[in-house]
């Protein structure tokens, strides 16, 4: 039973994906709002809903391994395997907003995590903790991140980097038919898959902490994974990007920052490679977007990151299993 309900949540989630895109880019349109603005909030916070979903329901019930777990892994995800998988689909134009701000910006959210569960390697109990005022803090970063997307809307940033394609005519009452509908079969889909991957999972006997970092992050990526899939083969690039970028960074400030504030999180546990990897996903994107290339994540680099995706599971996984 719980394998159909994973199946089911499944096609929520792609069906979610594809109307939350096709609305979202028809509301861009219609307010001349620039799509990379959309995909940093609108379709971000509504991919990140599982997450905080997810996340704060683990803090509430104790479960702090589970709850942190869920946005590292969901990050690492989000770049590593989620761009990686659309690169190789699709090569991904990379703009000019994105490559000097967003991706720095995503950079210094994964230093923060790091600087936040950092006392783990500090206190040599090999365990640490989210306070209630870190979680004010982050949830401050958040804010403040929200009013930078907003400053860029009404300067109309990022317009020229837009992608040329015609987006679909939609009316406007329309359209936020879609957004919402797409947001209920995102959210509901995300938490079914979620729920029953999660139960499959205790019942073969695995930590918490490792459900967090694999099986649930990569449930609540799911709408990530559609949404920026769905949106790179309608030619809407910054969507695929903006998506994947800002729900990093709203994994970090705004989940992990209200689940800090609505229960101490301790007893956590993690090491040096997973904070290490989700500080090394975005520093890869940075690299190739600013070093290596000419502003396009290429496939070739879509293979690199998802074999890192690949590898860094595998470890965690073997050592489970061990």
């Amino acid at each position: 039973m719980d394998i159909l309900l994973v199946i089911v949540g499944a096609v929520l989630i792609l069906a979610g994906a594809n109307f939350l895109t096709d609305g979202a880019s028809a509301i861009a349109t219609r307010f001349n709002i620039s799509q990379m603005v959309i995909g940093l909030t609108i379709v971000a916070f509504g991919t990140s809903a599982p997450e905080l979903t997810v996340s704060v329901l683990s803090g509430l019930s104790g479960n702090g391994g589970m709850a942190v777990g869920n946005v590292i892994g969901s990050n690492i995800f989000n770049i590593l395997a989620i761009l990686g998988l659309t690169a190789i689909i699709t090569p991904l134009p990379i703009g000019r907003t994105s490559r000097n701000i967003e991706i720095p910006m995503a950079i210094l959210t994964a230093l923060v995590l790091i600087f936040v569960i950092g006392d783990i390697f500090i206190d040599g109990k090999g365990e640490a903790e989210l306070t209630r005022s870190e979680g004010a803090t982050l949830l401050t970063f958040g804010l403040l991140f929200l009013l930078y997307t907003l400053y860029m809307a009404s300067k109309g940033k990022g317009s020229a980097e837009e992608s040329s394609s015609p987006t679909k005519p939609i009316k406007t009452w329309l359209s936020v038919i879609y957004v919402i509908g797409g947001l209920v079969g995102l959210v509901y889909g995300g938490r079914l898959f979620v729920d029953s991957a999660s139960e499959i999972a205790r019942t073969l006997g695995v930590s918490e902490t490792l459900i967090g970092l694999t099986l649930v992050s990569w449930g609540t990526s799911l709408p990530e994974l559609a949404t920026s899939i769905v949106a790179a083969f309608k030619k809407n690039a910054d969507i695929a990007i903006g998506n994947v970028v800002g729900s990093n960074i709203f994994n970090i400030f705004l989940v992990l920052g209200f689940t800090g504030l609505v229960h101490n999180q301790t007893g956590l546990t993690f090491s040096f490679v997973d904070l290490g990897v989700q500080l090394l996903a975005p520093l890869l994107l940075f690299l190739f977007a600013r070093v290596l290339s000419t502003g396009t994540l290429s496939r070739k680099e879509g293979v690199f990151l998802f074999l890192i995706f690949v590898a860094y599971n595998w470890y965690l996984i073997s050592g489970a299993v061990a």
